[in-house]
């Protein structure tokens, strides 16, 4: 309840996923809130997210790449302070030069892509909620938000992850169609375009939803959510073996690998459904 503090229980695109992959790694991450050590690509995803989004702050004719490239170590430097935890990323002695300059590169694959002069943003890290008429309420943020003159909106999405690609567009394309879906029902209009923007290897993939499609995804959201109320009144939250399990932070409590899972707590408060700036920076 919002007048108690206690945020609802939302659907994400990032919890969306880990229970479509792996109930039980729903659990864990939305449940028991196992902790987990990001890895350094993550946490490199989530510098580049900053960066862009501070340049998008700045004057057009300031959005330069050596501008970019220059916010790399203030943007690293103040999310350290504030998350001194993420200094675990690196082995003892080692130097995060290396690591940080490693992310010119996705910059520099950024402006190659576009122009970010000639682009006036409607929005940066937008957070949308919106509550489905089935009572599923979604929640999420997405990198950028254009609208153009004439009123036609395009949803961005910065991809600096390493997932292979099969997997990896799957999932973006899911994630991209839960925040259209957002889009639609918030701002009562589809959005023209869905940009996937890969800076690692200089892609960009464009796709185009239409209401009918939104509106079969948004029953997929529906089931979703029915089988995690499910699952979360039971605690009954199965494994699902798959090539994805070699990735997983959580093997240790899992029954497919002679794991145990924590004593299960019931549904959590706060909101299960958030996102974490890791999850945003695929």
């Amino acid at each position: 309840m919002r007048g108690s503090g206690r945020r609802r229980p939302a659907l994400s695109p990032s919890r969306a996923g880990d229970f479509k992959q792996c109930p039980l790694l729903y659990r864990f991450r939305a449940v028991d809130r196992l902790p987990e050590t990001p890895t350094k690509a993550q946490v490199r995803g989530t510098v580049v997210h900053a960066v862009l989004e501070r340049l998008y702050a700045l004057p057009a004719a300031e959005r330069v790449p050596g501008t970019a490239r220059g916010l790399l170590a203030p943007t690293w430097d103040e999310m350290l302070a504030e998350q001194p935890g993420l200094g675990e990323i690196f082995a003892e002695g080692e130097d995060p030069g290396e690591w940080l300059a490693s992310a010119e590169g996705l910059i520099d694959g950024y402006f190659e892509l576009e122009d970010p002069r000639r682009l006036q943003p409607d929005a940066c890290e937008l957070l949308v909620e919106t509550e489905l008429p089935s009572g599923v309420l979604l929640r999420g943020y997405i990198d950028r938000l254009d609208v153009a003159p004439t009123g036609e909106i395009r949803v961005v999405d910065y991809k600096t992850g390493a997932a292979p690609r099969e997997i990896g567009e799957a999932k973006a394309l899911f994630q991209m169609k839960f925040y259209a879906l957002a889009v639609w029902r918030l701002r009562g209009e589809v959005p023209r375009q869905l940009r996937l923007m890969y800076l690692a290897d200089r892609q960009s993939l464009a796709y185009t939803p239409d209401e009918a499609e939104l509106a079969r995804f948004e029953r997929t959201l529906d089931a979703i959510w029915a089988a995690i109320l499910r699952a979360g009144r039971t605690g009954d939250f199965r494994p699902n073996k798959s090539k994805l399990c070699g990735w997983c932070s959580h093997q240790a409590h899992c029954p497919e690998f002679g794991g145990t899972p924590p004593r299960y707590p019931g549904w959590p408060e706060p909101d299960p459904g958030e996102e974490s700036a890791l999850d945003r920076a695929d």
